[in-house]
């Protein structure tokens, strides 16, 4: 068969067929005829077959050399290769590697799906390892496991190092991490510095800043403009100084963890209600901030309860509570039941005596036994009988607490000097509380001199100033004798000496919220 060229333009032949229209295009590379193009290499002569004449070489075989070689894959197949399913299958053995190492240790790594953990067992390995050197056991991670998620180098390390440079004590170190874990996932600048900024605010001093941290360290979890700010401001609102708030809060920083609405508000309203002023109130939260933290259903209104169970009148349970609100905090009615069975058996206290016990000293309740023997023995001894001594404690039951040793140089001053009748000391056993150089001598001594007959309640119980303005008088009125000692309700309501704290604070305003931590 023939095939007629047509012609050769720009480098291509065209072919037609006998007896077919279609006219056929073949390449001719103009290069491959010139040997000057490749002088190192020998012309050989070369034959490119265009795709469009395959009809023309149906029959032709594959060259050995295309069918020796191995098949490339497609530039399409690189994504369905199976390297990233590799990955995958060799992070899952990485990981059960990981599981099976800290299984070994006792550690329970059911909550560590999803927590980026080292890859390999020697990194796990140091973590673990560093968490034991400070005195974390197995036990501690058990109950925050997620603290295998932290990186020595990029959490731990800077958080601990900027504890130290506070000033938090290695040493509680340990117990610091016990307590709020969750620190080892803070960042320094983001979440501890703006923290310690805002109780530098709220006048705890720098010195005592490790000391907050180290006795709460929860703190450092809490929201600014949250549980703090309101607890603050309420506390400031019912009367605590504001210069007083860093003292309450250095010494009881649990304060700023308490909702207001569900713990403070509750608190200060229900001692309200048994009588003690809200100003008051105030002030025992100054002196002593604790009180704060005592449960409401599960200390303070069952110990009231308690009080008037034992004698306690109603009018009086605020009294108690405002001489001794630790009080509130004890488990009140096993102590009350033991001291009311030792004063009926051992002074001869009855019930309704024992309640008078209790309202002018609470601190009865949490006298030893061997203590309040030893005082009874020792008034026995100085001559007074059973029931003298039973009266003696029911009007003074501060004897119950007081220095022997003084007391026994008070009772033989009275004894060699002031030639009294032991039943004064019945009438008025407030006696053993006055200093014996400060008072009962240089008061003696001055009636003495002047030949002046009185009681020993009308010569001790009063101040220097009034005694000195009794010394006047020509004689003894009946509305001078007053009456013994007690507490007044009045000394908590002055304020206090660095300022008058007025209420701006509405207790409205006081609505908690379910978002406390970071």
């Amino acid at each position: 068969m023939k095939v007629q060229v047509l012609g050769r333009p720009g480098g291509h032949l065209l072919f037609s067929h006998p007896k077919s229209p279609i006219i056929c295009l073949a390449h001719q590379n103009p290069l491959a005829k010139n040997p000057i193009f490749y002088p190192e290499k020998p012309y050989r002569r070369r034959t490119h077959a265009s795709s469009s004449a395959a009809p023309l070489a149906t029959s032709a075989a594959p060259s050995r050399r295309a069918a020796d070689a191995p098949a490339r894959p497609s530039p399409s197949s690189l994504y369905s290769r199976p390297s990233l399913q590799q990955m995958k299958t060799e992070r899952a053995a990485n990981r059960a590697r990981v599981y099976e190492f800290l299984r070994s240790l006792g550690v329970v790594p059911d909550e560590l799906d999803g927590l980026e953990l080292p890859v390999t067992v020697d990194v796990m390995r140091e973590r673990v390892d560093f968490l034991h050197s400070l005195g974390l056991t197995v036990d501690d991670i058990n109950s925050y496991p997620l603290v295998l998620g932290c990186s020595v180098k990029k959490n731990i390390v800077p958080v601990l190092d900027y504890l130290g440079k506070l000033g938090v004590r290695k040493a509680t170190f340990t117990e610091f991490l016990r307590r709020y874990p969750q620190v080892l996932h803070s960042s320094v600048v983001v979440d501890l510095m703006p923290v310690v900024k805002y109780l530098q605010g709220l006048d705890i001093r720098p010195n005592d800043i490790p000391r907050v941290l180290e006795r709460y360290p929860e703190v450092l979890g809490f929201k600014l403009e949250g549980t703090m700010s309101t607890s603050v401001a309420y506390l400031v609102g019912i009367g605590v100084g504001r210069r007083e708030i860093g003292g309450v809060l250095t010494r009881y920083p649990e304060i700023l963890g308490m909702r207001v609405g569900k713990v403070i508000k509750p608190f200060v309203e229900y001692l309200e209600s048994i009588g003690l002023p809200r100003l008051a109130v105030a002030r025992l939260i100054e002196k002593r901030p604790h009180i704060v933290g005592f449960s409401l259903e599960e200390q303070v209104k069952p110990n009231v309860e308690a009080l008037l169970e034992f004698g306690v009148r109603q009018e009086a349970a605020a009294s108690v509570i405002a001489q001794y609100p630790d009080i509130m905090g004890l488990e009140l009615k096993a102590k009350l039941t033991s001291q009311q069975s030792l004063f009926e058996s051992n002074i001869l206290v009855d019930h309704d005596e024992f309640g008078r016990v209790i309202e002018k000293m609470p601190h009865a309740v949490s006298l030893s036994r061997s203590t309040v023997l030893k005082h009874v023995d020792f008034l026995k001894g100085c001559g007074f009988l059973l029931n003298q001594v039973g009266r003696m404690v029911v009007g003074c039951p501060q004897l119950l607490a007081l220095n022997l040793d003084i007391m026994k140089m008070s009772f033989e001053y009275f004894q060699s000097e002031m030639d009294r009748d032991l039943e004064e000391l019945v009438a008025f056993p407030a006696f053993f509380t006055y200093g014996l150089e400060s008072t009962v001598r240089p008061r003696h001594r001055i009636i003495a001199k002047r030949g002046i007959k009185c009681s020993l309640a009308w010569l001790l119980n009063c101040s220097d100033e009034k005694f000195e303005e009794r010394m006047k008088y020509d004689s003894i009125g009946v509305e001078e004798m007053e009456t013994e000692p007690s507490f007044d309700m009045k000394s908590l309501l002055q304020p206090t000496k660095d300022e008058e704290s007025t209420s701006e604070y509405d207790d409205s305003d006081y609505e908690d919220t379910d978002e406390e931590y970071l």
